[in-house]
This record gives structure tokens, C-alpha cells and sequence, in this order.
């Protein structure tokens, strides 16, 4: 059992920690209760898990939500509660990518790949995944942390993406993807609790 060395992380062909950004858009209580397309408490906590996973391993974090400057409630406290040190980019565009703030912040990063969970499928995830396509990003949609207004929509919305170019993933595929080998021990156990033991285990 000899592992090879580990790949370069900036030029690896798969996600790394040091290619890859987490990008969660519009998480926040009317949006996610009008999801349709799977169990609301099962995909809020696929969200949570999945910025577990991130701040574990240091992926730099994008915050954004819709319209709280105009009465909407901010990101759900469970996933708010994990990214206490993101700060929240209000916006008022539907196309979170339309927003200054917003795209500046995800320049920023100085990364191309952009792990993604956003409410809802076919508008607030769609949009900003096209756009961020055209702008020659690599954009993967983790699709058990996404949910549409029906389950219609949220098929198309995943369709549309995915023939501009985007990779749907799963946020266990997402944690084991950074991970990649179990005697890199820094994450090692921290990604086997979240995943594992506290999820996969109990579920």
C-alpha cells in the first residue's frame, strides 16, 4: 500500500484545497422553504456539512445573500453558525454574479474552481454558474446542497448547467476529493467525523 506522492494542488486535475473556493448563495429561510425538489432539513444539512468540510480545509469562502437590506431574514442560523468569520454580501440581483461585491469577492479568492450551493436551482445557482462558466471558471454544483421551487425545476436548472460546462458533484464527493489520500492526517480525522461518524453513521 504506497500512496504516490502527492500531486501538485494548484495544477491537479481534481479539487484541492489550494484550487478551489466555496461559493453558498441565498441560504436563508424563505428560500429554503420553498424547495420542492428534495427533504429541506436533509439539504440544509448536506450545506452545513459541506462548509464544514471547507473550513477544514481552508478553502476561502463567499457569502452572499438576497434582499436582507429589504426585510429578508440572513443565511439559516445552523450554516451561519459554521461560517461566523464569512461575512454576508447582500445583494439585491437575482444573478448573484451581477453584483460588484459579490464577483469582486470571488475574484478575490485567486481561485478558478468554484465548489457551489445556492438557492434555487433554476435561478440563484443557475445564472451565476453560466456567467462564471463564461467567464472561464470551473464551476461544480454540489446537487444535495441545492434545491428548486419543484422537482421540474430543478432538473432543468441542473440540465442547463451542466450542457454549458458545469461538474455536479455530491458533498460527500466534495470531501473526499480534498482529501483524496487518509494519511494526509492534518484533515484526516476531522473529514472522517463529519463525514462518517456524524453523518453517514447516524443517517
Amino acid at each position: 500500500m504506497t500512496s504516490e506522492p502527492r500531486r501538485d494542488p494548484l495544477t491537479d486535475p481534481l479539487l484541492t484545497p489550494e484550487n478551489s473556493a466555496l461559493v453558498i448563495i441565498d441560504f436563508q429561510p424563505t428560500q429554503v422553504g420553498a424547495v420542492r425538489s428534495m427533504d429541506t432539513a436533509l439539504m440544509t444539512k448536506n450545506a452545513v456539512s459541506l462548509a464544514q468540510i471547507a473550513v477544514t480545509f481552508g478553502l476561502p469562502i463567499v457569502l452572499s445573500t438576497v434582499n436582507v437590506a429589504n426585510g429578508q431574514q440572513p443565511t439559516v442560523a445552523e450554516l451561519k453558525a459554521v461560517l461566523a468569520g464569512s461575512p454576508e454580501i447582500d445583494r439585491t440581483q437575482i444573478n448573484a454574479w451581477e453584483d460588484v461585491e459579490f464577483r469582486t469577492a470571488v475574484e478575490a479568492t485567486g481561485r478558478r474552481r468554484l465548489i457551489i450551493s445556492t438557492l434555487w436551482t433554476e435561478a440563484c445557482l443557475a445564472y451565476p454558474t453560466l456567467d462564471a462558466l463564461r467567464a472561464g471558471y470551473e464551476v461544480f454544483p454540489v446537487v444535495d446542497a441545492v434545491g428548486g421551487t419543484s422537482e421540474e425545476a430543478h432538473r432543468a436548472g441542473l440540465r442547463r448547467i451542466e450542457a454549458a460546462g458545469a461538474q455536479p458533484v455530491g458533498w460527500v464527493s466534495v470531501a473526499t476529493e480534498l482529501q483524496r489520500d487518509w494519511l494526509r492526517g492534518e484533515t484526516a480525522v476531522p473529514i472522517r467525523e463529519i463525514v462518517i461518524v456524524d453523518r453517514l453513521m447516524k443517517e
